[in-house]
């Protein structure tokens, strides 16, 4: 099986007040984003891809060894009221992880 095969993703929706500018700041411009998503679990602060004011994907790093890694895309849609739609996208390849929110140890810090 391919790694594509195997990948798990998990896909958390929120609905932001803000508009869609200033939650693309917040997913884009690091001095913002070190707040809830520090350098520190990223493996590498460059985005793996960037689609300017509409998504944004990054590789994060386990912090514990054996330092496996994910990827986390966020999507920003703007919604009839003037905010946003925020789609957060945890993609694991590696079946020893287990996405953020799902209950199971070890957590990464995303999604």
């Amino acid at each position: 099986m391919s790694e594509a095969e195997t990948a798990i993703e998990r896909v958390e929706e929120y609905q932001l007040d803000a508009p869609p500018e200033k939650v693309w700041r917040a997913i884009s411009i690091a001095e913002y984003r070190e707040a809830w998503l520090p350098d520190a679990v990223l493996a590498d602060a460059e985005p793996l891809a960037c689609e300017p004011g509409k998504a944004i994907r990054y590789r994060m790093r386990d912090d514990t060894p054996p330092y496996l890694e994910s990827e986390v895309s966020f999507v920003i849609a703007p919604d009839d009221a003037g905010g946003t739609l925020l789609t957060i996208v945890h993609r694991l390849s590696d079946p020893r992880l287990q996405a953020a929110n799902d209950g199971f140890s070890p957590l990464m810090l995303a999604a």
